[in-house]
């Protein structure tokens, strides 16, 4: 058990050292941050969400807002934890091609 907690640790140490080389130009406090706690902030979002949307199934079916719904609690979460740059906080994040560019 604590050889695996290492092994954990020392890989997320590696990826929080590996993540600015390919980042373009965020402050690397921003990326450790984005690594270490947002990002798994996000996955724990996604999970809430997802039930969340589970249980909002019998009122969005009859008003049809099933889409609208699954949008707010699972596919908008999962597109920021997933499809935004590692340290890029900024707004227009999906209209940059380069991450943290100003």
């Amino acid at each position: 058990m604590r050889k695996n907690v290492l092994t954990a640790l020392v890989f997320v140490v590696i990826i929080a050292m590996a993540a600015p080389a390919s980042a373009g130009t965020c402050p690397p406090e921003t990326i450790v941050a984005d690594v270490l706690v947002v990002r798994p902030l996000g996955l724990a979002t996604i999970v809430l969400g997802t039930a969340a949307f589970i249980v909002s199934l019998p009122f969005s079916l009859p008003s049809g807002s099933v889409g609208t719904v699954a949008r707010a609690l699972v596919a908008d979460p999962a597109k920021y934890t997933f499809s935004r740059p590692v340290g890029d906080f900024s707004k227009d994040w999906e209209r940059k091609n380069i991450a943290c560019d100003g």
